[in-house]
């Protein structure tokens, strides 16, 4: 089965074509559809692709309806469009892709695989905010969760670099890139996570605040009369790394630092500080921690955040090795020997996690969990 994965972010589209053996045999990445050119340009690229046996369409946010990959139908459209409101930067986007590759392949069957649902049975403890009932059933006001694809792939690869399964492994997954979140994971599925209701949650980002108090927020609001619009703004595009150096680019502020320039120096401080806390906190809810996970865009290749974060984390176990952890290579453990907490790096490959649940929503590959 060639499976076509569909990956719409903010601004950019991209295009996988995965064989069986998850084999990436078609590529592009292309601009967001936001007009008649660009979709003509996915049209034009989906048709250059051959074959395809299924879609799958990466999706934000499902909601506390979609826990699960579902086939895509005009239902499920429908209440995708309605939750919008609950990812505005990202659902429109995905939404808009499905349409135009639903053009392109008007009889292929499709499936929707969502970042949240692997969060979408964290405990209560952990998904409920402390607000009135009335508001939490009113609005579904729970910590949702996101970069559920990542988180899931990189704990079965993690499962596969160990040798065994997950069951009773204590694992912690860091997505570190442009958006970050981390997972604590128990016997394979997770139990909390950083981001909450929406993606702003958490640790600090590329150009995201990540947690504040929302007392600051309410201080904007009545004292300063900030737009709400302009506090959005701000607080997605304008903060996290850029918003403390001047430049969201984490090469740039590790040179920078190196340099000691001071702001660059301000955000490794915060960046560390907050990952550091995040990672404890991700342990706690494990009742420690077995195996620690870098992937993303920054966990992947910036060994000296890798560093520090394993220097402030010594105190649970964390050890790694230098030269390994500095080495090139795929998806490898870079722990010291014998560390009480091993360490592993991991390629990000939610296409690869998409296409096992494609497969299994349409019953040509494994059940799900297995």
């Amino acid at each position: 089965m060639r499976i076509l994965v569909v990956n719409a972010g903010s601004s950019s589209l991209k295009l996988r074509v995965l064989d069986p053996d998850d084999r990436i045999v078609g590529s592009a990445d292309l601009p967001a559809p936001r007009g008649q050119a660009e979709d003509a340009v996915v049209a034009r690229a989906v048709e250059s692709f051959g074959p395809i046996d299924a879609v799958g369409h990466r999706i934000v946010h499902g909601g506390t309806r979609y826990t699960r990959p579902v086939r895509i139908d005009r239902e499920v459209v429908e209440h995708l469009r309605a939750l919008t409101d609950l990812a505005p930067l990202h659902q429109p986007k995905s939404l808009a892709a499905l349409a135009v590759v639903e053009a392109a392949l008007p009889d292929v069957r499709a499936v929707a695989c969502f970042d949240t649902a692997f969060h979408a049975d964290i405990p209560a403890g952990a998904s409920t905010y402390a607000i009135p009932r009335e508001w939490r059933m009113r609005w579904d006001l729970r910590k949702y969760g996101f970069h559920g694809l990542s988180h899931a792939y990189a704990s079965g690869r993690a499962a596969e670099l160990l040798g065994r399964s997950l069951d009773g492994v204590r694992l912690v997954t860091c997505h570190l890139g442009a958006g970050a979140s981390l997972a604590a994971v128990l016997d394979g599925r997770s139990v909390d996570t950083t981001m909450g209701f929406t993606p702003l949650d958490g640790l600090v980002m590329a150009t995201r605040s990540g947690s504040i108090d929302p007392g600051l927020v309410l201080w904007l609001e009545e004292h300063v009369q900030m737009p709400p619009a302009e506090l959005a703004s701000t607080l997605e595009h304008r903060s996290g790394l850029l918003g403390l150096a001047g430049t969201a680019d984490m090469r740039a502020i590790l040179a920078s630092a190196g340099a000691g320039q001071p702001d660059a120096v301000l955000a490794l401080d915060v960046y560390h500080h907050r990952l550091r806390g995040a990672v404890a906190a991700m342990a706690a809810a494990l009742g420690g921690l077995d195996v620690l996970v870098f992937t993303g865009g920054v966990g992947e290749n910036a060994p000296a955040v890798r560093e520090r974060a394993a220097r402030d984390l010594a105190f649970l176990g964390v050890s790694l090795d230098v030269a390994r952890n500095r080495a090139a290579g795929d998806d490898r453990e870079i722990g010291s020997p014998g560390a009480a907490v091993r360490t592993f790096v991991i390629a990000a490959r939610e296409d690869v996690q998409i296409a096992h649940e494609v497969r299994a929503v349409l019953g040509t590959g494994p059940a799900m969990g297995t």
